[in-house]
């Protein structure tokens, strides 16, 4: 395994030794792709904030992103270490949007045109947002706005990532690999069940009916687990009774479950990993036997003297990030 780290400034391409690991991390949603190496000061090597950045392994691009941040410590000056991050960066930024019947692939169009953003495929979500005012708002979060609307309206998810320099949106279902993890290739996991975070067993909501001047309650419930984990309670007052019983079920049938989060350590790596991949996860936690497509919300991969390894964290099922 061969690793290539290119680095740009104005007409000349660097090829700078680097001291240990590069390692990436990418996360499902809300965040950029980030790239950290710690790469020799020789003569010749000369690159600033800005300038565009290249990790390849096997001769194959994976990660391409601009210079954020350059550090040293002044027992070795001779390393720098360098921050890259991908265009997702340039998410972060704020502004005012209003706009009405587009589709979320549509409202990603928009920003990244007015933003200057190269897009590479962008899935269509179908689903048409009749209307939105975003008002001083993170482009990150007004595009997943868009894909929670759309999320809530079809069921469908959907990624978006940088893939090596071209912003591209794919559903879920596009986003699974033929890859398996078991104990031949995970190193080590945490693994942790609990009722003590996003677990409910009682659903209460209240509706203040201004005609009656009354409260109306709502309630679903599990007995039996109350009688085992005692009372949880899930309390919202809410605008409207027009669905408030099938939300109440809705809410309980999410909730009255225990939670499970998973970190899966020192995994044998795959370049096709990055936030939102569905991947096969087969390991016996104890109390449970684990066979099942659980989905990447974070990954960071290191890759260090020809040995590429990843840690991740799993969300799907009863299993939270």
């Amino acid at each position: 395994m061969t690793y290539e780290l290119m680095i740009q400034h104005g007409s000349s391409v660097m090829l700078p030794p680097t001291v240990e690991g590069v390692t990436i991390e990418w996360e499902r949603q809300g965040q950029p792709g980030k790239l950290v190496v710690d790469v020799v000061k020789t003569p010749g090597l000369s690159f600033q904030e800005g300038d565009p950045c290249r990790f390849s392994v096997d001769g194959v691009p994976i990660f391409y992103g601009f210079v954020f941040e350059k550090s040293r410590k002044g027992s070795n000056p001779r390393v720098i270490t360098v921050t890259v991050y991908d265009q997702l960066y340039y998410l972060k930024n704020k502004d005012t949007y209003v706009y009405e019947n587009k589709t979320a692939d549509a409202v990603i169009r928009m920003i990244t045109d007015d933003f200057q953003l190269n897009v590479g495929s962008l899935e269509g979500t179908g689903f048409t947002i009749a209307s939105r005012v975003e008002d001083n708002k993170a482009l990150f979060d007004i595009i997943q706005t868009a894909l929670d609307e759309t999320l809530k309206a079809t069921g469908r998810m959907y990624v978006l990532y940088d893939d090596v320099g071209r912003l591209t949106l794919k559903g879920l279902g596009s986003m699974r690999i033929n890859m398996l993890v078991d104990d031949a290739a995970a190193g080590d996991y945490d693994y942790k069940s609990s009722i003590s975070d996003q677990t409910y067993n009682k659903i209460k909501l209240s509706y203040e009916n201004k005609e009656t001047g009354k409260r109306e309650i709502y309630i679903a419930q599990d007995g039996g687990n109350i009688s085992q984990w005692g009372v949880l309670q899930y309390y919202e007052k809410i605008d409207s009774t027009g669905n408030a019983k099938s939300m109440a079920d809705a809410l309980l049938s999410l909730y009255n479950t225990k939670t499970r989060t998973l970190r899966l350590q020192n995994v044998l790596g795959d370049v096709r990993v990055r936030g939102g991949t569905l991947l096969v996860v087969r390991l016996g936690l104890g109390d449970i036997n684990l066979s099942n497509y659980l989905m990447v919300e974070q990954v960071k991969h290191t890759f260090n003297d020809g040995q590429h390894l990843m840690d991740m964290k799993m969300r799907g099922g009863t299993f939270v990030a």
